[in-house]
């Protein structure tokens, strides 16, 4: 359901309201969302709720990955980088080169997509982590998408372990 806010005697519906629909959807504050693949239409949703840069960390191969995105993206008037991780082998590289991206966006509308958000909010959690931000609430955000097993589980333990924080 579309949330609406009141704005004096009328009320208008956010912009952000009209991305509720792309799959696992998470807005983490005021500059960070994420999400899984949006759609075509989306892109223009993103802009018009004031995102300035789509990350892609989803591969060309992806379940629903939009071979033109890029073009999409720029065609709104936003800044488009993929960064491909495979799913099933992330590196220290690819999430080196995803918390570079991010810290030169600060201060910048960041939106960040996957093929589902799982790749999206593993890294998202580290890089919270890695600036300082409160495990808890990190952690409870990875948590509304999914519970890392398998190799992403050892990804991130291997990551946190060198960070000092206790393991998943």
């Amino acid at each position: 359901m579309p949330r609406a806010v009141r704005v004096g005697p009328e009320i208008f519906e956010s912009p952000l309201s009209t991305l509720n629909h792309i799959r696992n959807f998470l807005l983490i504050d005021d500059g960070l969302a994420t999400s899984g693949m949006p759609q075509i239409n989306d892109f223009a949703a993103l802009r018009q709720a004031g995102f300035n840069i789509v990350i892609n960390l989803a591969l060309p191969s992806s379940d629903n990955a939009l071979p033109n995105e890029g073009e999409l993206v720029s065609a709104q008037g936003m800044t488009y980088v993929h960064i491909p991780v495979k799913f099933d082998e992330p590196q220290a590289a690819d999430f080196e080169r995803f918390t570079r991206v991010l810290d030169a966006c600060a201060g910048q509308r960041v939106f960040v997509h996957c093929a589902a958000n799982k790749r999206v909010s593993a890294f998202v959690f580290l890089h919270r982590l890695s600036h300082g931000a409160d495990r808890a609430t990190a952690e409870g955000d990875l948590k509304k998408i999914w519970h890392p097993e398998g190799v992403w589980r050892e990804f991130l333990n291997q990551s946190v372990a060198e960070l000092r924080e206790p393991p998943l």
